[in-house]
């Protein structure tokens, strides 16, 4: 991370503002532009793909297609040269990170059409008076006070499914770090309650789909699409709006925070996946990642194996296992006795197991259980270890 000066980190963050309807109409024409560009190139890559085979020739760079497509803005009443160098430079990206000869095609009209997408270079998108004028085109955005002194880098326009249009335009901003009231806390991932720290907080589950399921289902039923695509919509807004408080109270009262690494793309394919995908996991460690980045916190992401049925006190496997073990939400160790919540007495056992260093992001082996091949029995007797000191 480069930093300004000794006291002060910088971090990227990027500001999404809604573009007021006046400019609605011009953006979805420049929209159909990008995705004419968008083709050509695709088309353009397959077709030296297929000639360059037999020669294993490279695909085409963001480079090459930016000399093929030379002169090619005087076709294009709204994007400019530059938007296109952007369009050329975004699909080669991408297309190496999928390593694929081809990408999905970009469809501007019907039923299956592409949501609109306008990227410019940061040289292009100027102030101008209470505006934002771009390839000689004026936007207006709410909440402009937030650009104000705000040196940007390459952004875009997105529309999103409703069709509205946004603004998104990363920030290059200093770090506002703060001290933090208590050290650590183990946070646990469930459906019940979505997160459980360790000292017994929790973000019960909201059950957004489940609450706006009659309305979803009534405008379905009557062929709303636009009010039924506002329904989703308002869902993933109340989603968003309870992980973020709950993000911002655990990163402003604690520095170092550790994650479970449950999966909920593996969850997903269960009975429980409605459940789980209106919980947000990854959402939630998405934003404890970038927030104790601005902050200056530490996140980590660890193994959360057998950290619900061991037992915090003394480190037993003596909690209740199995499928039928889900039901039991509290239970006795029978080995020291002590009383157990089961998702706070996970949470605690991911704090102790992150200090032990028996587990690291990506449920990937610890470098003592990769050395002997084993990993419950190391985690146990560091436990103990722990307790015992």
């Amino acid at each position: 991370m480069k930093t300004a000066d000794s006291n002060a980190a910088l971090f990227t963050r990027t500001l999404k503002l809604k573009v007021k309807c006046e400019a609605y109409a011009w953006l979805n024409a420049a929209a159909i532009e990008v995705n004419q560009v968008w083709n050509w190139a695709n088309a353009t890559s397959m077709d030296a793909a297929d000639r360059n085979r037999r020669a294993h020739a490279k695909c085409l760079s963001g480079f090459d297609l930016d000399k093929l497509s030379a002169g090619a803005s005087a076709c294009f009443e709204r994007i400019n040269s530059a938007c296109i160098q952007r369009i050329n430079s975004e699909y080669a990206t991408k297309r190496r990170l999928a390593k694929r000869l081809k990408l999905r095609w970009r469809v501007s009209r019907g039923a299956r059409r592409s949501l609109g997408w306008v990227p410019f270079k940061a040289a292009n998108l100027k102030r101008k008076g209470v505006c934002l004028r771009f390839a000689g085109k004026c936007v207006r955005v709410f909440e402009r006070q937030l650009l104000e002194n705000a040196k940007w880098r390459d952004g875009c326009f997105a529309q999103d499914a409703v069709g509205d249009w946004w603004l998104c335009l990363p920030i290059r901003s200093e770090a506002a770090h703060s001290i933090a009231t208590r050290e650590a806390v183990g946070i646990d991932l469930g459906v019940k309650a979505i997160a459980t720290t360790s000292e017994g907080e929790s973000l019960h589950a909201g059950r957004w789909t489940h609450f706006y399921a009659n309305k979803l289902a009534s405008a379905q039923r009557r062929g709303h699409k636009r009010q039924a695509k506002r329904i989703h919509r308002k869902a993933a807004r109340c989603r968003a709006d309870a992980l973020h408080k709950f993000s911002r109270t655990i990163v402003n009262r604690y520095q170092n925070i550790v994650v479970g690494d449950v999966s909920s793309a593996k969850l997903a394919k269960t009975r429980m996946a409605r459940s789980v995908l209106d919980s947000g996991w990854g959402m939630l460690k998405t934003q404890l990642l970038y927030k104790s980045q601005q902050a200056g916190r530490s996140v980590q992401i660890v193994s959360e194996r057998n950290t619900s049925v061991t037992c915090s006190s003394c480190g037993s496997l003596s909690g209740p296992r199995g499928v039928n073990g889900l039901i039991v939400r509290s239970w006795i160790c029978s080995e020291c006795g002590d009383s157990h919540d089961r998702d706070v007495n996970a949470a605690r056992n991911i704090l102790i197991g992150s200090r032990c260093r028996t587990s690291v992001s990506g449920n990937e082996p610890s470098p003592v259980a990769a050395a002997s091949g084993r990993i419950s029995e190391p985690r146990k007797t560091y436990w103990l270890k722990t307790v015992a000191a």
